[in-house]
């Protein structure tokens, strides 16, 4: 399952026998026909828990019995010639963020963007999106981290009158 804190309550709770010991789903809208699940079933699911919105609850967590956090590999973008100092950026975001500082740090995947944004339109235009894609919460301490950073204040992309 991707992104299996967004995933509506109800179809959690009719997948949950599944998951746990029971092993089994009724299908209601098939005359509440029970499916059992084979020998060696079982479910991996990722989730974002930065992502608005996105709550990993008791229920969900306790059907599984390994649990693992991914976090993104800094030194893999380096290596990919991504923009040093939005790879600095980012680490620093990352630091901040399992501190509790801040809620959001890019990962592998916003680098990349980054990076080909940076090729086609500039770094000033990369960073000014990478400021715009840090959820609202974040977007004042991502700026100030990206001015520090780059020495010039950096907002996000915008279009029509600014105040």
């Amino acid at each position: 399952m991707d992104d299996a804190t967004l995933i509506s309550p109800k179809v959690l709770a009719a997948l949950y026998p599944a998951m746990d010991g029971r092993r089994q789903i009724q299908v209601k809208a098939h005359k509440g026909e029970t499916i059992t699940a084979a020998d060696g079933f079982y479910v991996i699911a990722g989730h974002n828990p930065g992502v608005h919105g996105a709550v990993l609850t008791e229920a969900l967590a306790s059907r599984f019995s390994v649990q693992i956090q991914v976090g993104s590999d800094y030194d893999l973008a380096a290596s990919l010639n991504i923009n040093r100092t939005a790879v600095r950026v980012a680490r620093h975001l990352a630091t901040g963020q399992q501190a509790g500082e801040v809620g959001w740090a890019p990962q592998l995947r916003e680098l990349i963007a980054f990076q080909k944004i940076a090729d086609v339109l500039g770094t000033e235009a990369a960073f000014a999106n990478l400021v715009g894609i840090a959820p609202i919460e974040d977007r004042d301490v991502v700026a100030e981290i990206v001015t520090k950073a780059l020495g010039r204040p950096v907002t996000a992309l915008a279009l029509g009158r600014q105040l």
